[in-house]
C-alpha cells in the first residue's frame, strides 16, 4: 500500500494475535474504486459510539505512577506510528494500522459513567490520568466533547487529574483547569518530539504543529497550570539530536518538567514501525532498528517493567544522561506535584454525600 497523504500508518494489515477470522473486501465499487489516474480512494475517518460500563480503567503497573485512567476515544486520529495504543484495535477485528487512525470509537455517556463512579459509597480517591492511551484531545474532541464534560465532573467534585496530549485544543478548557490548579487538583503535560515540521509531520501527522503545543504551554503556565512537557518518545537517529534543544523550548515556554522515553514497539507497532521507516527514512532505516534492539535487550521491544521505560545499555545511559545535563542547564528539574485528594466531594445528589 502506498503511504496515504495525512496519515501515519503504511498498511492496515489486520493482526491475527487474537486468532480472529479474516476479513475480505466485498467489492462494493464506491468502496474499493480507484480514480482515473491511479489514485487510491479518500481515506477518510468514522467514529461509532461506544457505551462501556464503567469510564474508569484500572491498573496495577509497577512503573506507572497512577492506578485509574479515563480514555473518552477509541483509536486516535493524530496517526502517531510510534503509538503504543494501536494494538488495542487487533482486539475489536480492526488494523493496528490505518484503522487505528481512521475507525474511532467515542464514549459519550463518558461524564455521565465517571459520576456514577465517584458517588459510588466507598470510592476511594487518588489521581485519574487522562491521555494515557489515546489522546483526549485528537481532533473529534472538537464536536464530541467527552473529554471537557469529564472535566467538569472532576472540577465540580474537586477531584485530582493528571492530563497528557499533544495538542494545543487542551488550552480550550482553561477556564475549567485553572480554578482546579489553583487548588492543588490538576497537572498537564504536552507531549513534543519534534520541531522538524518535515519529521513531525510523517511522525504525527495529524497532530498539532509542535510550536503549538508549545504556545500550549505557554499558556497554561501563564493561567496558572503546572505545565510539563514530554519528549517522549526519543527516536534514535531520527529525533535523538534534538533532546537539548527541545529541553530549551519547553524551559522558554514555561514548563515546570520534562520527561523522555525510548521509543517502545510492543506487538503490531514494531512492523508498522519498521514500514513507516522504509519508507520515509530508508536511508537510515537498518541503523534505526539497530540502535532500538541495542536499548531493547536485542529485542524490537522490552516489555519488561520499569527497564521499558528508560532502556538498557550504552544508548539507553546516553539518553539519560543527556537529557539530565539539559534538564539541570535549563531549570527544568521539577518533579509533577502531589495532587491534593483531601478536597473531594461526590457529586451533589449522590448518596456518598451522606456518608462524606
Amino acid at each position: 500500500m502506498r503511504n496515504r497523504p495525512a496519515r501515519g500508518a503504511t498498511t492496515n494489515v489486520t493482526s491475527n494475535r487474537f486468532a480472529l477470522p479474516a476479513q475480505e473486501a466485498d467489492g462494493d465499487w464506491l468502496d474499493w474504486r480507484e480514480t482515473v489516474d491511479g489514485a487510491e480512494p479518500v481515506l477518510r475517518t468514522s467514529v461509532a459510539i461506544e457505551r462501556p460500563r464503567t469510564i474508569l480503567s484500572r491498573n496495577t503497573s509497577p512503573d506507572i505512577p497512577f492506578d485509574r485512567s479515563i480514555n473518552p476515544y477509541r483509536g486516535c486520529e493524530h496517526g502517531c506510528i510510534y503509538c503504543f495504543a494501536r494494538p488495542t484495535h487487533a482486539y475489536h477485528d480492526l488494523s493496528p494500522g490505518l484503522d487505528f487512525e481512521t475507525k474511532l470509537f467515542a464514549k459519550p455517556d463518558g461524564a455521565t459513567l465517571l459520576r456514577a463512579e465517584l458517588a459510588k459509597r466507598g470510592y476511594v480517591v487518588k489521581p485519574i490520568a487522562m491521555g494515557t492511551n489515546t489522546d483526549p484531545y485528537q481532533p473529534i474532541e472538537r464536536d464530541w466533547g467527552i473529554t471537557r464534560a469529564c472535566i467538569a465532573v472532576l472540577a465540580e467534585t474537586n477531584h485530582p487529574l493528571a492530563i497528557t496530549t499533544k495538542s494545543d485544543r487542551v488550552v480550550r478548557d482553561i477556564d475549567l483547569l485553572a480554578p482546579m490548579a489553583a487548588k492543588g487538583l490538576v497537572s498537564v503535560t504536552l507531549s513534543v518530539t519534534s520541531l522538524d515540521p518535515k519529521i513531525a509531520r510523517t511522525l504525527e501527522p495529524r497532530a498539532p504543529h509542535p510550536e503549538k503545543r508549545l504556545s500550549a504551554v505557554a499558556a497554561l503556565a501563564a493561567a496558572g497550570v503546572p505545565v510539563f512537557v514530554s519528549i517522549s518518545p526519543v527516536i534514535p537517529a531520527i529525533t535523538d539530536h534534538e533532546v537539548e534543544h527541545l529541553i530549551e523550548r519547553a524551559a522558554q515556554a514555561g514548563a515546570k518538567g520534562a520527561y523522555f522515553l525510548p521509543v517502545r514497539l510492543p506487538h503490531e507497532v514494531a512492523p508498522l514501525f519498521r514500514a513507516w521507516l522504509e519508507t520515509h527514512f530508508p536511508d537510515r532505516a537498518g541503523k534505526v532498528m539497530a540502535i532500538i534492539q541495542s536499548l531493547r535487550g536485542g529485542r524490537d521491544n522490552d516489555p519488561a517493567f520499569h527497564s521499558r521505560m528508560r532502556g538498557q545499555g550504552v544508548w539507553g545511559q546516553l539518553l539519560a544522561t543527556r537529557f539530565a545535563i539539559a534538564c539541570h542547564r535549563h531549570g527544568l528539574t521539577g518533579g509533577h506535584p502531589r495532587l491534593r485528594c483531601d478536597l473531594f466531594r461526590p457529586p451533589a445528589g449522590a448518596q456518598g454525600e451522606l456518608f462524606s
